[in-house]
């Protein structure tokens, strides 16, 4: 436990920090003294407080304002803002609600939130808005994540549950002792691993990732990007083709059969429908043998090179570990699919250093050797409304109000959406294909936001209320998988007259008469302390003793008394099945499902198989470049964009465009050029940066750039800031996971020869009335 209070704390899901204050200004943030790789991007967070983008009054759009719901909705995103006091806003989102209630039902309200707001356990938008909505009757939800949803959907079939999985993988030190290959697909870059949902008080990637290497682990990058395993590891690199994966591995595991490598005691005893696997592997089924000449066609790499790293894989204790970014393309439940076939072919899962592990580097903890404890969290009730949308479904939902949709075996029905309610998440960043997006955002009647800056969600909504951010507001911050828990207190004033999302519901609630039910009697604090108090109790019943509330709130951070939790994942199921089954159909490892063949879906069979994307380089039609983009190093999705972090990384204020050289060339494009990145669903402009690093014929760009249209509102306009999903496709993986599918994406590039645009992307809109309302602040 610390002994002292000190500076203050400031705790965000990419670190924690310490305050120390200069004269005449709010302070810098320098890394917390427990935390031996703190993240940069925490410099950021302080020059955005008082950051022209801060919205700082509630505002409605003038038409919405004048002519009322449903009015001139292709004028989103580029009509002025009325300013309005928050009696009035109050009044006018209350009165909206209800009349959507009322006249359609309350699966007519979309709450949309992604849970990244904030790493505080009360000031959590996604608890707060659902709270709220089922306070007042329940709301249309979505379901699954955009990180990885269809490893949600298929590895219960298959494996297990993937939380529990995620919770269970292979500790580092296990790794360091054990493994002797470790084959990273879709590589690890560290850069992820700056993040933690639930905050981070150490960073311990990098430390875990050397102690390996220094270990003698040997470690293999499979993509198209070197850099996405650290140069530090001395990795092995294989360039194969974007999304190429699920060849790769069936091609190993077609070695593994044919030049008997494979473990067949292991199959026999813990996996199922191997037998109907096999057909399909050899060629039997479809006239097609999976073997590593097939696969070197397919990923542009050479058949000796594949040969060599099954039978190397075969020969040695082998972790095989698959990036969440794999799931993010067409039939992205493949690779996950056929990485765990192979992983039962080796007959290493549940043993030391051996078998698979999902998103190894992808967060901060993941891997850890250490558990936290259990948390309590602000109750959101029950939801009485069972319409339901897959995450990455929402222009769909919005197009088509009662169309079909297939998704896990079942059948469903998009709702009749009126109202879009979001707090906590921007769709302007994570959604794909922005205009398809667009079109679609014309279609409720009223969008409502809670927000703390103009983003491009906040400008193309209706009614926008200012919140503030965890700088201005007292939470706490704990994770389970985090050996810390931290006090956050308020280090500044509220922007003009942002409120936090708590009081923002409660004002709301109250003009619905359902105050008392959404606060249940508690203020803030008040709700704070129940929440830490609950913790304290679940901590007691494993015997962990934490300090009492009034102690932490002085003292503002405890270290979580524990010792080291060293995990092989699967490790009692291998020694006893029979006792330790999997929560799957059958209790085995399930080669072939049974159950997902009976959906008889085209596109997600009953077992592993390559299936061809409908965009890929070895399709290539009109646009010959492959577009990678990922997640920045240099923000949290799009937060903090604005952030002097980020901003410094861009290139003449745009997103920065890793090109290769050779595809440079052809193109007479020079390093730092902005560049034009195109196709058929649209165009943004990028800043150039030329690389060997990756593989040719790729390109890369990070996600999180503010949508900045040159013609606000119209579908089809020039992205001048380098938001990459006005390129990407907007379909769902498969008819069982419905995830999306970002990194099934051909683009093409080229030196943009007009005047380049100014960017505007930090620009707050056009406000009407603000003066008049100054008193509020």
């Amino acid at each position: 436990m610390s002994a002292e209070k000190e500076d203050p704390i400031v705790a965000a899901h990419w670190g924690t920090y310490r305050l120390k204050r200069d004269h005449g200004s709010v302070g810098k943030l320098v890394g917390f003294e427990a935390d031996m790789d703190p993240s940069p991007i925490g410099d950021g967070m302080i020059g955005t407080l008082d950051d022209k983008s801060r919205i700082r009054l509630p505002m409605v759009r003038r038409s919405w304002l004048e002519d009322g719901p449903g009015s001139r909705t292709e004028l989103r995103g580029a009509e002025p803002f009325v300013a309005v006091t928050w009696d009035t806003v109050e009044t006018l989102v209350a009165a909206e609600l209800t009349r959507v209630i009322e006249a359609h039902g309350n699966s007519a309200i979309f709450a949309g939130s992604y849970g990244w707001s904030s790493a505080g356990r009360f000031h959590h938008a996604q608890s707060q808005i659902h709270r709220f909505f089922n306070c007042i009757g329940g709301y249309t939800r979505s379901v699954n994540t955009y990180s990885f949803a269809a490893a949600e959907v298929v590895l219960p079939y298959i494996l297990g549950n993937f939380f529990d999985l995620m919770t269970s993988m292979t500790s580092w030190p296990i790794i360091r002792d054990h493994t002797k290959l470790f084959v990273a697909f879709g590589g690890m870059p560290l850069r992820l691993s700056q993040i933690s949902a639930g905050g981070a008080g150490r960073h311990t990637q990098k430390h875990h990732m050397a102690s390996a290497r220094d270990a003698g682990v040997e470690f293999v990058n499979i993509g198209p990007m070197r850099s996405d395993l650290e140069e530090q590891l001395f990795g092995e690199w294989m360039p194969i083709r974007p999304n190429t994966d699920t060849a790769l591995l069936l091609a190993i595991a077609h070695t593994l059969y044919t030049e008997k490598l494979y473990d067949w005691k292991f199959i026999e005893r813990y996996t199922s429908g191997f037998e109907k696997f096999v057909p399909y592997l050899l060629g039997a089924s479809d006239g097609i043998p999976k073997s590593a000449a097939w696969a070197a066609a397919i990923c542009d790499f050479p058949a000796q090179d594949i040969l060599q790293l099954a039978r190397r894989m075969a020969s040695s204790r082998t972790m095989i570990s698959l990036s969440w970014s794999l799931t993010r393309q067409e039939c992205g439940e493949q690779p996950y699919w056929a990485a765990v076939t192979v992983a039962a072919m080796l007959g290493q899962i549940g043993l030391p250093g051996g078998g698979v592990g999902f998103g190894y580097g992808a967060e901060n903890a993941m891997g850890d050797e250490r558990s936290g404890v259990s948390t309590a969290a602000l109750p959101q009730g029950r939801n009485p409304v069972s319409d339901f949308i897959p995450v990455a479904r929402i222009a769909d939902m919005l197009l088509n109000p009662g169309d079909w949709f297939d998704y896990n075996g079942g059948s469903y029905q998009y709702p009749d959406v009126r109202v879009v309610y979001w707090a906590g998440g921007n769709p302007f960043h994570h959604h794909q294909d922005l205009n398809n997006l667009l079109l679609a955002w014309r279609k409720p009647e009223t969008i409502i936001v809670n927000e703390w800056c103009w983003n491009a969600t906040a400008k193309h909504s209706d009614i926008v209320l200012p919140c503030t951010t965890a700088l201005e507001r007292d939470d706490l911050v704990f994770s389970r998988r985090d050996p810390f828990v931290f006090r956050t207190k308020q280090i500044a004033k509220p922007a003009g007259a942002a409120r936090d999302d708590f009081e923002i519901f409660r004002g709301i609630a109250r003009h619905m008469n359902a105050e008392n039910e959404f606060t249940d009697g508690r203020t803030a604090g008040e709700w704070q302390h129940w929440i830490y108090e609950t913790t304290r109790e679940i901590s007691r019943e494993v015997g962990i003793e934490l300090p009492t509330f009034e102690w932490i709130d002085q003292h503002g951070w405890c270290e979580i008394p524990g010792v080291e939790e060293l995990k092989s994942m699967l490790a009692d199921f291998r020694s006893d099945p029979v006792r330790n089954p999997l929560t799957t159909p059958t209790g085995r490892i399930e080669i072939f499902s049974d159950v997902i063949a009976s959906y008889d879906y085209q596109n997600c069979l009953g077992h592993a198989a390559w299936l061809e994307p409908s965009e890929w380089l070895g399709k290539v039609e009109t646009f010959p470049l492959h577009l990678i983009s990922n997640q920045p190093s240099t923000k949290l999705h799009s937060q903090l964009d604005h952030g002097q972090v980020s901003r410094a990384k861009k290139v003449h204020e745009r997103e920065p465009i890793t090109i290769h050289p050779a595809d440079a060339a052809e193109r007479n494009i020079g390093e730092g050029d902005v560049v034009r990145v195109f196709n058929s669903r649209g165009a943004c402009l990028a800043g150039a940066v030329l690389s060997t690093a990756i593989r040719p014929g790729v390109v890369q760009m990070s996600t999180g750039s503010w949508f900045d249209p040159e013609e606000p509102g119209r579908p089809g306009s020039l992205c001048k800031h380098g938001n990459p999903n006005i390129l990407t496709k907007d379909v769902g993986t498969s008819s069982l996971t419905q995830g999306p599918t970002a990194l099934t994406c051909l683009v093409d590039v080229e030196v943009y020869r007009g005047n380049v645009p100014d960017m505007t992307a930090f620009d707050p809109p056009e406000i009407v009335g603000a003066d008049a309302l100054q008193d509020l602040s």
